[in-house]
């Protein structure tokens, strides 16, 4: 089977962003496509998952219900439920965002402090992806925005660490707060502040090649080039340069390396491998298995490197 062939024979929330991305297949087809997310396949079975309280699994960050012996972090409350959900591509206008996005707002609260869900909390890793999904659903999330402005570190990024006293950026609280504050852009309009603080957090990885230390060149972490989805608040090669591309701004030069190791990774059959699965609980699986192809990962290679050719 054709690659192309091999995506679209999938959920609809893979079948709508391939014919978006990589097929000529007109607007119309592509809203139409979009539309099923709400009614079938991935879609559908979250949006079924959702408390009578609003919430996924009885919490924001953490399930309601928790046990000791749970290998990793477990992924099935309402902030990774809804980053899903937009991942997916659910249609903010369509009857069960309208229903499911104000129950969240009335009754999420963070364990942290138990401050209300679209108030955010402190760290700027779950700020950035609360910022993000407030923003695609339609909610006020500018008071997030103007703190995590004001966090951002001397060396242009961000880190949840810092509260306990680093100065030094994260890889990982910086893709997940560059992703918030795009989509921020995006839904309220153009800001000075917040393209300046987003361009810089930009450059803070750009110089590092996406995956390089920048004092010695080395790969910050081997995980950086290992392809997960879903990949929650961790950064990955793919994940970073699936967000730059989405900016629409022309590849910078210094992303060449990255995009190289998506190249080596492609199989001779055209796909990509879903190399990790972050350990913890989740609702339910979104491909075969580690090891196997994935569909996530060959969409967003093939979107990636059709991006990088220009």
């Amino acid at each position: 089977m054709d690659v192309i062939e091999w995506l679209l024979d999938s959920d609809p929330a893979i079948r709508w962003q391939v014919m978006r991305d990589l097929t000529d297949a007109s607007p119309e087809e592509v809203a139409a496509e979009r539309a099923r997310v709400e009614h079938e396949g991935w879609g559908a079975r979250l949006l079924a998952l959702q408390g009578a309280d609003g919430l996924w699994d009885g919490g924001a960050c953490f399930p309601g219900v928790r046990t000791g012996d749970e290998p990793g972090q477990p992924w099935t409350a309402t902030m990774h439920s809804l980053q899903t959900l937009q991942i997916l591509g659910l249609d903010p206008a369509s009857e069960s965002a309208r229903r499911a996005i104000p129950l969240v707002a009335e009754h999420g609260r963070w364990e942290h402090a138990g401050q209300r869900y679209f108030d955010g909390e402190v760290e700027p890793c779950i700020n950035g992806r609360t910022i993000e999904a407030g923003a695609y659903f339609g909610v006020d999330v500018s008071g997030i925005v103007q703190r995590v402005l004001g966090e951002r570190l001397p060396d242009g990024g961000w880190n949840c660490e810092a509260e306990n006293g680093s100065v030094r950026s994260s890889f990982h609280t910086t893709t997940s707060v560059l992703e918030g504050l795009l989509v921020f852009e995006r839904a309220t309009g153009p800001s000075d502040a917040v393209r300046q603080a987003r361009l810089g957090g930009e450059e803070y990885l750009l110089e590092r090649g996406l995956f390089r230390r920048k004092s010695t060149g080395e790969v910050a972490d081997a995980a950086f080039l290992d392809f997960a989805f879903p990949f929650y608040w961790y950064h990955d090669v793919l994940r970073a340069l699936d967000y730059f591309r989405s900016t629409g701004a022309a590849p910078d030069p210094r992303v060449a390396q990255a995009v190289e190791v998506v190249r080596s990774k492609r199989q001779p059959d055209g796909r990509w491998l879903l190399d990790h699965v972050y350990p913890g609980r989740v609702h339910f699986p979104f491909d075969e298995g580690v090891g196997e192809p994935s569909r996530w990962n060959t969409l967003r290679a093939l979107r990636v490197l059709d991006w990088a050719r220009g």
